[in-house]
């Protein structure tokens, strides 16, 4: 499964870019959706995260208000909208995607996902 990140990019604080995933030949639509960041030194931490079906959605506190996460279903992507951004955002955002469906339940842990995209890189001057 191929996972493939675009949407970022240096900005200046306050701006805004939208990340988009998308997968090569896997029901992106079937499975929840987790947009992770990394910076070096530090443990890869959840964003925001979708269902699949349900669309219920997850948010870390340093991120609610200013992002958000949506899918397109017919397109098989999903997105991470993010506003407002700090020089604290900057880091690698990764998207990732389940092997199996999971019935009313939402992960938010990156051990709980398969699968991988290879990040792309958000630089948020001030």
């Amino acid at each position: 499964v191929q996972l493939i990140e675009s949407g970022g990019g240096l900005v200046q604080a306050g701006g805004s870019l939208r990340l988009s995933c998308a997968a090569s030949g896997y029901p992106l639509d079937m499975y929840a959706v987790g947009w992770f960041r990394q910076i070096p030194g530090k443990d890869r931490g959840a964003v925001a995260c979708i269902g699949s079906y349900t669309s219920a959605t997850y948010y870390a506190d340093s991120v609610k208000g200013r992002f958000t996460i949506s899918r397109d279903n017919d397109k098989k992507m999903v997105y991470l909208q993010m506003n407002n951004l700090k020089p604290e955002d900057t880091a690698t955002y990764y998207c990732a995607t389940q092997a199996n469906y999971k019935a009313n339940y939402l992960a938010t842990r990156p051990d709980e996902y398969d699968y991988w995209g290879q990040g792309t890189q958000v630089t948020v001057s001030s």
